[in-house]
């Protein structure tokens, strides 16, 4: 039932611009992530009940976002007309798609081990997924540019608005990628406090956290590309 109506409202919005759909799926990937954030939160406070909770309503979320990209990608191998490059179009939807994948395999391995890590390490993945947040958040705003640029043709100042965008999503990833290299420098420096599975663990969720705004980038980069070679 779920299936079904989500595929007659994308099909709806489709109608009225093929850019919507798209918006809708970069804020379902916005929402996996934000509930990502509470799951994160709640796993460094040992409450593993709300993690599973929070894993099963990002399950669900990321189902929706799948139906998006079916449909979106049944539509466009119709005789649709677009203002960019369909090849283009799919080539930008792969990366945004993976940003609800990973935030759903991050909540997954938040529900199998328990947090138990000094504080140190504890605060470091706060940040990590705060900047990771801020970063998806970021990028949500990029793709919501997308109908003004429609409706407007594509004029010059508003193609250039949406490329800073994508320079600024660059240069939060970045930032990400430090914080994420500084932490599992940490992680491995205490070994002996955490223990090798629990090294494994936590390295394996950083570097998934971390995945999250590298996919965040790459859409960014994809997108300016669609813009460019319209």
């Amino acid at each position: 039932m779920i299936k079904k109506e989500y595929i007659r409202s994308v099909l709806n919005i489709f109608a009225s611009s093929p850019f919507k759909p798209l918006v809708m799926h970069a804020n379902k990937g916005g929402d996996c992530v934000r509930k990502l954030n509470e799951s994160l939160l709640a796993f460094c406070d040992g409450d593993m009940e709300k993690v599973e909770a929070l894993n099963h309503e990002i399950d669900v979320i990321e189902h929706e976002a799948d139906v998006i990209k079916q449909t979106i990608r049944s539509e466009l191998s119709s005789s649709i007309m677009l203002p960019v490059h369909v090849i283009d179009l799919l080539n930008f939807l792969k990366p945004q798609d993976s940003i609800s994948d990973d935030a759903q395999e991050v909540s997954f391995w938040l529900t199998v081990r328990k947090f138990e890590a000094p504080d140190d390490i504890r605060d470091g993945f706060r940040e990590l997924m705060a900047k990771t947040l801020e970063t998806v958040e970021l990028y949500e705003d990029l793709v919501s540019t997308l109908g003004e640029l429609l409706e407007t043709s594509f004029s010059k100042r508003d193609v250039e608005d949406t490329l800073h965008l994508v320079v600024k999503v660059e240069e939060m990833e970045h930032q990400v990628d430090v914080i994420e290299k500084d932490l599992t420098k940490m992680i491995f420096r205490n070994e002996d406090t955490i223990g090798a599975l629990g090294v494994y663990h936590l390295a394996r969720l950083v570097r998934s956290i971390g995945d999250i705004a590298d996919k965040s980038e790459h859409a960014a980069d994809r997108l300016r590309t669609m813009i460019l070679r319209r």
